[in-house]
C-alpha cells in the first residue's frame, strides 16, 4: 500500500499552483467566496447564484427548493455526491416602534449553547426582499454601565437580541426596505492561520461545496461510469429538505454525503461528539465509528489508503435530521465524508487546508478515477494602511473611518498616532513625549497672560497582550483594558507583530459545547489564542513575540442616516473632534491652547498622567482641561434609562458626572449656554467610566469633560451619530476661542 507524507502533498500542491492557469479559481479562493456569501437556511439564493455561475460549463439546474444540481453521464449506476450549503442565522421577526429589529433563529433550536451569546455586539447584514444589503449590529450591553444593568441583559437567547441598523422608528426601517422575514447573518471573512489552518464563520458549512467545485473543475466526463449527480442542497439545518428532495428525485444507487461531523445535541455526551482535530485528514463519520467498515465506506477507506490519503473514523449524527414525516431512505451504499472542525458554528470555526486538499483528492478519485492537485492560493492577511495627508479639511466620516480602522491597543498606539499626524493640517507642528502622547500647541501673543486650556482625547483601544507562547504554539494573552468576554472569545483575532498582522482565533473554554460560555471577567486572567502554529518555534517564526498586542478585526460601516459603527469609536471620536478643530482654528490662532492625543487611557489614564506631570514640572499647568471621551449612553434596548440617558443625534454631551470626575455645576451650565448661544445641539448627564481629565486634578486644573452619546461600549459594535461628532468638533473650536 502506497504511503505518502503530508509534505509530499504540499510539494505537489505548490507545483500545481506555480503551473496552474486557474489562479482565480483555486480551492481556497472558492472557499473564501463561499464563506463570505451568507446562506441562512431557507434563504440560500445568493449562494446558489454564486454556485450557478461557477458551474456554468456543466449547465446546472436548480430545483424548487433552490438545490443546485449537476448531472453527468447516463445509465446505471446512479451515484450521488451531495453537500449542504446553508448555515444557522436569523430572520426578522418583529420591528419595534423605535426602529430595532427583533429576530428568530433558524434553526429554531440552537446549534450549540454559545451561538446566540457569541452574536452579541457583532456586525451583521440584513438582506432585503428587493436585494438590498443593509448593515447593522447586534445590540450588546455596555461595560461602562456594568453594575447598573443586570447581567441577564446579556444576549443568551433570541429573546434578548435586538438588531440596530441606525433607524429611529419603524417607519425608517420600512423606508430602508427592511421587513419581516428578511434574513440576517453575521459578517464574516476567511482567515489563513499559520501554514495550513483556515478560520471563519460557517467554514464547516462550506468546505464540502469547495471540495465539490474543485472536483467538478477537473472532472473528465468521458471517464464517468454511469450517472454522476452532484448536488448542493439547501435547508440542511432546518429539516434536511434539500437532501430529501434530491433523494426522492434521483433514487441513487450510492451516495456520499460531504459535510461536517456533528455532535448529538441537547446536550451532547462525550461519547456522542466528534473527537478528531483539524489536521487528522479525511474522516469517515457515522453514529457508530467503532463498527467494522463495510460497503462504500470500506471502498473509500481502501481508495484513500492506496493513494496515501490519511483517513480515519469519527462520530457524527446521521445527515437526515428528524422531521415531521418519515425521511426517504438513504441508499444501502452510503458514506458520510467530513473533515474535522474546531469551534464549529462559531465565528472562529476552523479547518485544516491540508484536510480539505485530501478530501478533494479522494472525491476526484471516486468520481472519475483521476486526480489533479488542487491549488491552495494563500489568503493575504489584512493590511494596515495609512491614509494620505489631506490638503483641505476632511469630512468627519472620512477622519473617523481612517482613525477607527487603525489599530492601537493600549501601549502600542503608534499606528493611530501616525494616522492622527497625517490627518492634521501640514502646518501643524506636533511633538511626542516619552509616553507616546502627541501634542499640538498654540500660544498667546507675547506678554498676554491667560489661563491655559488643554483638550485631551486618547488614542488607545482595548485589546490583549501576548504574555507567553506555549510549547504547542498557542499564545497566552491577557487584557489591556476590559470588556465582555463573549465579544472576543470564539472570534477571529489579529496579532499585531513587528512584521505585520498574524491572524488567529481566540479559543473558547473547555466544555463550551455542553455548558456554554459563562466566563466571568477576572483581572489578570490569561486566554489562549490559536494562530495555526504547531510549536512555539513556529509561532516565533511567524513573527509573534511576547509583548505583541492582539485585538479583533474591525471595519468602519455606515448605517442608516448619519449613524456609523466600528470598534474603537472610543476614543477615535474624540481624536476626530480635535483634528477637525485643528483645521478650523488654523495656524494663526493665538491663545494658550493645547491639544493632546494621549496613550494608555484604557489601562489607567497613564498617558494623560505623564503629560499632566510634565506640564506641571514646566509650570504650564492648565487652568481647565476638557477631556473628550465617550458618554456611554443608555439609548439602547438593553439598558435601564435611569441614568446615562442621552440620545444619538441630539448633540454632544457635557459629561457632568462619571466615575472619575464631577464637573462643577456652574461650569457645566456655562458650557451648555456657550453651545446654545452658538446653535450647537447639546445634552448633559451622568454616565459610567472615567476620563483623562482626572489626571490633571491634582495639579489644580478643573475638568470640564465633554463627550458624545455612544451605544455598546467596548464592543465590536460601537455606534455613534456623526452629527454629534461634528457638534463636538464645533464646541471644541468655540471653547478654544471663548472659554475664560
Amino acid at each position: 500500500m502506497k504511503q505518502r507524507a503530508r509534505q509530499g502533498l504540499w510539494a505537489l500542491l505548490l507545483v500545481a499552483f506555480a503551473a496552474s492557469p486557474l489562479a482565480a479559481q483555486t480551492l481556497t479562493r472558492d472557499l473564501q467566496k463561499l464563506v463570505q456569501t451568507p446562506a441562512v437556511s431557507g434563504y440560500e439564493q445568493q449562494l446558489s447564484s454564486v454556485l450557478l455561475k461557477r458551474l456554468a460549463k456543466w449547465k446546472p439546474q436548480q430545483d424548487e427548493l433552490g438545490d443546485v444540481i449537476v448531472r453527468i453521464g447516463s445509465g446505471a449506476p446512479t451515484r450521488l455526491l451531495v453537500t449542504p450549503i446553508d448555515e444557522p442565522g436569523y430572520v426578522v421577526s418583529g420591528i419595534t416602534p423605535d426602529g430595532y429589529l427583533r429576530v428568530q433563529r433558524l434553526p429554531q433550536a440552537p446549534p450549540n449553547p454559545v451561538f446566540d451569546e457569541l452574536a452579541s455586539a457583532q456586525p451583521v447584514t440584513v438582506f432585503t426582499a428587493a436585494g438590498r444589503v443593509v448593515p447593522g449590529v447586534v445590540a450588546g450591553p455596555s461595560i461602562h454601565l456594568e453594575g447598573f444593568t443586570p447581567r441577564t441583559h446579556h444576549v443568551l437567547s433570541p429573546n434578548l437580541i435586538y438588531i440596530d441598523i441606525g433607524a429611529h422608528s419603524a417607519a425608517e426601517v420600512h423606508a430602508a426596505g427592511v421587513d419581516l422575514l428578511d434574513p440576517i447573518a453575521l459578517d464574516r471573512q476567511l482567515f489563513e492561520l499559520g501554514p495550513s489552518k483556515l478560520a471563519g464563520m460557517s467554514v464547516e458549512d462550506r468546505f464540502g461545496a469547495a471540495a465539490l467545485l474543485a472536483t467538478l473543475r477537473h472532472l473528465d466526463p468521458a471517464k464517468v461510469q454511469g450517472t454522476l449527480i452532484v448536488a448542493f442542497v439547501t435547508q440542511q439545518w432546518t429539516g434536511g429538505h434539500g437532501l430529501e428532495r434530491v433523494l426522492d428525485r434521483f433514487h441513487p444507487d450510492s451516495m456520499i454525503f460531504v459535510g461536517p461531523a456533528q455532535a448529538r445535541r441537547f446536550p451532547p455526551a462525550e461519547a456522542e461528539s466528534p473527537t478528531k482535530k483539524p489536521g487528522d485528514g479525511v474522516l469517515l463519520v457515522s453514529p457508530n465509528p467503532q463498527a467494522p467498515l463495510t460497503g462504500l465506506p470500506a471502498e473509500l477507506q481502501q481508495l484513500a489508503s492506496s493513494h496515501g490519503i490519511p483517513i480515519a473514523t469519527d462520530f457524527s449524527i446521521p445527515p437526515q435530521p428528524p422531521g415531521y414525516l418519515p425521511e426517504p431512505p438513504l441508499p444501502a451504499s452510503f458514506a458520510h465524508l467530513a473533515i474535522a472542525t474546531a469551534w464549529p458554528a462559531t465565528p472562529a470555526a476552523m479547518i485544516d487546508s491540508g484536510d480539505l486538499a485530501y478530501l478533494t483528492e479522494l472525491l476526484e478519485l471516486y468520481s472519475d478515477g483521476s486526480f489533479t492537485a488542487p491549488v491552495l492560493t494563500p489568503i493575504p492577511p489584512p493590511r494596515l494602511t495609512l491614509p494620505n495627508r489631506p490638503t483641505t479639511a476632511p469630512p468627519v466620516p472620512t477622519v473617523l473611518k481612517d482613525l477607527t480602522e487603525s489599530y492601537g491597543v493600549s501601549g502600542n498606539e503608534v499606528r493611530v498616532r501616525e494616522t492622527v499626524k497625517r490627518l492634521l493640517p501640514s502646518w501643524a507642528k506636533t511633538e511626542t513625549n516619552a509616553a507616546g502622547d502627541l501634542i499640538l500647541r498654540w500660544h498667546a501673543p507675547a506678554g498676554v497672560r491667560e489661563p491655559g486650556l488643554v483638550f485631551d482625547a486618547h488614542m488607545d483601544e482595548i485589546g490583549f497582550e501576548v504574555k507567553s507562547i506555549s510549547p504547542d504554539g498557542t499564545l497566552n494573552v491577557f487584557w489591556r483594558g476590559g470588556g465582555y468576554l463573549e465579544y472576543y472569545l470564539g472570534h477571529p483575532t489579529l496579532v499585531l507583530t513587528s512584521r505585520g498582522v498574524v491572524p488567529g482565533v481566540m479559543e473558547l473554554p473547555a466544555g463550551w459545547e455542553r455548558r456554554g460560555l459563562n466566563v466571568p471577567f477576572r483581572r489578570g486572567e490569561t486566554f489562549r489564542v490559536d494562530v495555526g502554529a504547531s510549536s512555539a518555534a513556529q509561532a516565533r517564526a511567524m513573527g509573534v513575540a511576547v509583548g505583541d498586542m492582539m485585538t479583533i478585526p474591525k471595519t468602519y460601516r455606515s448605517l442608516l442616516g448619519h449613524v456609523a459603527t466600528c470598534r474603537s469609536m472610543d476614543d477615535r471620536v474624540g481624536d476626530t473632534a480635535l483634528i477637525e478643530a485643528a483645521w478650523a482654528l488654523g495656524p494663526d490662532f493665538h491663545r494658550n491652547v493645547t491639544f493632546v492625543f494621549t496613550t494608555e487611557e484604557e489601562i489607567g489614564l497613564d498617558g494623560a498622567a505623564a503629560f499632566a506631570a510634565d506640564e506641571a514640572k514646566e509650570h504650564r499647568e492648565p487652568r481647565y482641561v476638557f477631556a473628550i471621551d465617550t458618554f456611554v449612553t443608555s439609548d439602547s434596548p438593553l439598558e435601564s434609562k435611569r441614568f446615562a440617558d442621552a440620545l444619538l443625534g441630539h448633540g454632544f454631551v457635557v459629561r457632568a458626572v462619571d466615575n472619575s470626575n464631577i464637573v462643577p455645576l456652574p461650569l457645566a451650565w456655562r458650557m451648555i449656554r456657550l453651545a446654545r448661544a452658538n446653535k450647537i445641539p447639546v445634552q448633559y448627564g451622568v454616565t459610567g467610566g472615567g476620563n483623562d481629565g482626572a489626571a490633571y486634578l491634582r495639579y489644580g486644573a478643573i475638568d470640564v469633560a465633554l463627550g458624545w452619546p455612544m451605544r455598546y461600549s467596548h464592543s465590536p459594535a460601537e455606534v455613534v451619530d456623526t452629527r454629534d461628532v461634528e457638534g463636538l468638533a464645533r464646541i471644541t473650536v468655540v471653547a478654544a476661542h471663548d472659554w475664560r
